[in-house]
């Protein structure tokens, strides 16, 4: 059924429910992974409805853990549910599921930062990225302690066409620790803006969905959770390389307390600073005194174009990194000291030694 696309729409039979589940496999939420359940499969049919409409589509799921997610999926008519879990804990009872619907759920057992999702799903599935998106999901409850280096992952495929991107436009609907949900969907000049809201927005239209408290979890996380919708735009805001722009953003924020140049002239070498740092925000036509959170994607956009058109004219450019100048500076510094105090120390051997040998002549022989 899975090959074909087509399903007859069956809800799932009677099943334990997910605390059953947990229980009879004696699944314990381990808090170095960051894992936290969710029990309430309203909700979990809530996060589904911000996916749209699913039936007979095809769905990757991050992490399915216990599968109160995975559930609510098959519910909505998913063909084909490729689930990806790294934890081998959980396998059992995602077998007891794929039992329960037939033909439309498959396992991995792996780790999703590692996982070639391109190479899940068959070629044919695929749209050209003018198209409408594909039939296509990533749905996941994410982990805290994966969900920024994953989102970062997701975002540079989206921007290369790569991973579940060779597909087409493929969108997600993922969940986040709220602060994190808020700084992706975050506006120009609010408190929240930060990388993450340029580097999610110039590539996709980001929809907060709404946030689910964090006693719904067990067990229970010390913060709540946001539920966020992502579709990767026809045409970027910015066109320019994902690892331009990527660190081009990163040095904006990195000291967001201050005005914008602050950060940004770190892009440059000392010696040429002064001098690169004017020539970037003229030619971008950025006054230096906004602060990172007041950059809109139009300033960003500008800016980038700027860089990248600077990096052209020295090729050794975007290599450089202010941190490396920095630690290679403090090294040439302390050999510089090494060698006066080496040298020093040995002006005072030599002194000494002088200064024995005249008392030695001024000492009268023996007879």
């Amino acid at each position: 059924m899975a090959a074909s696309g087509k399903v007859a729409f069956v809800r799932l039979p009677p099943l334990p429910t997910i605390g059953e589940i947990i229980k009879l496999y004696n699944l314990r939420a381990e808090k170095q992974l960051s894992q936290n359940f969710l029990l309430d499969l309203r909700l979990t049919d809530k996060i589904i409805r911000q996916a749209g409409n699913l039936k007979n589509a095809r769905v990757c799921e991050v992490g399915p853990g216990p599968g109160g997610l995975t559930r609510s999926i098959l519910n909505a008519g998913a063909a084909d549910v490729l689930v990806v879990e790294k934890d081998k804990r959980f396998i059992p009872g995602l077998e007891l599921l794929s039992e329960a619907a037939p033909g439309r759920v498959r396992i991995v057992h792996g780790d999703i930062l590692t996982y070639r999702m391109d190479q899940g799903f068959p070629a044919h599935i695929a749209k050209k990225w003018e198209d409408d998106p594909p039939d296509l999901h990533i749905i996941g409850n994410l982990p805290f302690s994966v969900s920024t280096p994953l989102i970062i992952k997701w975002l540079e495929q989206m921007a290369n066409r790569s991973g579940p991107f060779a597909f087409g436009r493929t969108r997600l609907t993922l969940t986040f620790q709220k602060e994190i949900a808020e700084r992706l969907t975050a506006s120009t000049g609010s408190r929240q803006r930060s990388r993450l809201s340029i580097m999610a927005q110039y590539l996709s239209t980001v929809k907060s969905c709404f946030t689910i408290p964090g006693r719904a979890f067990v067990p229970k996380p010390d913060v709540d959770v946001g539920v966020v919708h992502f579709t990767p735009l026809a045409q970027p805001q910015i066109q320019q390389p994902f690892k331009l722009v990527e660190k081009l953003v990163r040095h904006v924020f990195q000291f967001r307390g201050k005005h914008c140049y602050k950060g940004l002239e770190k892009l440059f070498p000392e010696a040429e600073r002064l001098e690169l740092i004017e020539e970037l925000l003229r030619s971008a036509d950025v006054d230096p005194t906004l602060r990172p959170a007041q950059l809109s994607i139009a300033h960003i956009q500008a800016l980038a174009d700027a860089y990248s058109r600077l990096c052209r004219e020295n090729s050794q450019l975007f290599d450089y990194e202010f941190r490396e100048e920095l630690k290679q500076k403090r090294h040439s510094h302390r050999r510089s000291d090494s060698s006066i105090k080496n040298s020093s120390i040995k002006d005072g051997i030599k002194s000494s030694s002088t200064s024995r040998g005249k008392i030695e002549d001024l000492t009268p022989t023996t007879q």
